[in-house]
């Protein structure tokens, strides 16, 4: 093509969001304008006031636009995006949850457009989650092409039916020359959220949703055997805050746990940790440790999903079964009882972010699948073709 590719970005998320609006956000600011043009569109319900995507994408200076929907199934967002893929003359639609996933399908259908997916994950428990979550899989089956963040996601949408050639692995990544220690930032924000000289500080950023099990996070630390007591704290919003409290408040640990609540400054609040704790049930690639490795902090995560494709166990950081405190307590005090070992893992971790995990591999990744995509589907030549061909595929 002689002009950049057009690309629209389609998301729906309530509040803060989480992983994937620092990739969609991030990788839209950073994309090369002269081969893309790249719309990020968030669909957002009317009834959430916690949602922040708005701002964030105007800090980075992201072509956003929003599409207001009354309730979760308003059908009158489907002209809205029609008229804004004639406006912005869209080619690629790419979407990002189940929602966007069928709407995306369907502008194929009656648009000159070409639908991509990126799956992150299905991390919900509810059973209306996991119904979407089984629905979207469905959809995905009939993607041409669709991006999996873990080898595990990779292999679920095969076994819902996706041709495996269509299905291709690109883990998410992290900017390592944004993300790095400052001289002074964890003296500073230690100060700053009055943690005492000496004390050891457990930490974890992230939603807090039942997914993300940090109730384990308080067992283990009522397991430890430490001359200070830790604080633990956890910087996001979500449901599970006051079941969060509840477990501290069980456990005598009411007054060592810190909610931060959302925190825009959170590689800041990151260097305040002694050790980043992932306890998730399940997990894509979670963006928060790929940003504990590159501000080289220690890890002790657990074993699930996407998490043992970005930590080798031992090499980068030390990672334990889901649901087991007793062991989770283990390594947090191998981290803490043995500095010289935890700083070869944390080396190590931020090599791997610089040479395997950075956010620009990441991007070289995407685009090369934007121009497959372009050069199969898009070429003005072929444009009747690309419908009919989006039509046969919906068909299936």
């Amino acid at each position: 093509m002689n002009r950049p590719l057009r690309i629209l970005e389609l998301r729906s998320v309530w509040g803060t969001g989480g992983g994937p609006e620092k990739t969609i956000l991030h990788g839209a600011a950073r994309t090369d304008p002269g081969r893309f043009a790249v719309t990020v569109c968030y669909l957002r319900d009317a009834r959430d006031h916690q949602f922040t995507i708005d701002a964030r994408a105007a800090q980075l200076g992201v072509d956003y636009v929003e599409i207001l929907e009354r309730h979760s199934f308003d059908w009158s967002v489907w002209p809205a995006l029609r008229r804004l893929v004639r406006a912005r003359g869209i080619d690629l639609v790419h979407a990002h949850e189940h929602k966007t996933a069928l709407l995306a399908l369907l502008l194929a259908r009656v648009e000159p457009v070409v639908p991509l997916a990126t799956a992150h994950g299905w991390s919900g428990l509810s059973l209306k989650e996991r119904a979407y979550y089984v629905v979207e899989r469905r959809l995905l089956a009939r993607y041409p092409l669709v991006i999996a963040v873990s080898e595990p996601i990779r292999q679920a949408l095969i076994t819902c039916g996706a041709e495996p050639s269509r299905v291709r692995r690109i883990p998410n990544g992290i900017d390592h020359t944004a993300f790095r220690r400052s001289p002074g930032v964890r003296e500073r924000m230690r100060k700053a959220l009055g943690i005492a000289p000496g004390r050891p500080v457990l930490g974890a950023v992230g939603r807090l949703e039942p997914v993300k099990r940090f109730d384990l996070l308080i067992d283990a630390a009522a397991l430890l055997r430490l001359p200070q007591r830790p604080l633990i704290i956890l910087a996001g919003g979500g449901t599970a805050q006051r079941g969060i409290l509840e477990r501290a408040k069980a456990l005598g640990f009411e007054r060592d746990v810190l909610l931060l609540g959302h925190r825009e400054d959170a590689r800041e609040v990151h260097q305040a940790f002694d050790v980043y704790v992932q306890t998730s049930d399940s997990e894509g690639v979670p963006n928060a440790v790929l940003e504990a490795m590159a501000l080289e902090t220690p890890i002790v995560a657990t074993d699930v999903g996407g998490t043992r494709q970005i930590i080798e166990d031992g090499v980068h950081g030390l990672l334990v079964p889901r649901s087991r405190p007793i062991e989770l307590a283990r390594a947090i005090t191998d981290v803490l009882s043995r500095p010289d070992c935890a700083r070869e893992r944390v080396e190590a971790a931020r090599r791997r972010i610089e040479n395997e995990l950075s956010f620009d591999a990441r991007m070289r990744a995407a685009e090369s699948i934007y121009e497959e995509l372009a050069e199969r589907y898009l070429a003005p030549i072929r444009e009747t073709e690309a419908l009919t061909w989006a039509k046969r595929f919906i068909a299936r």
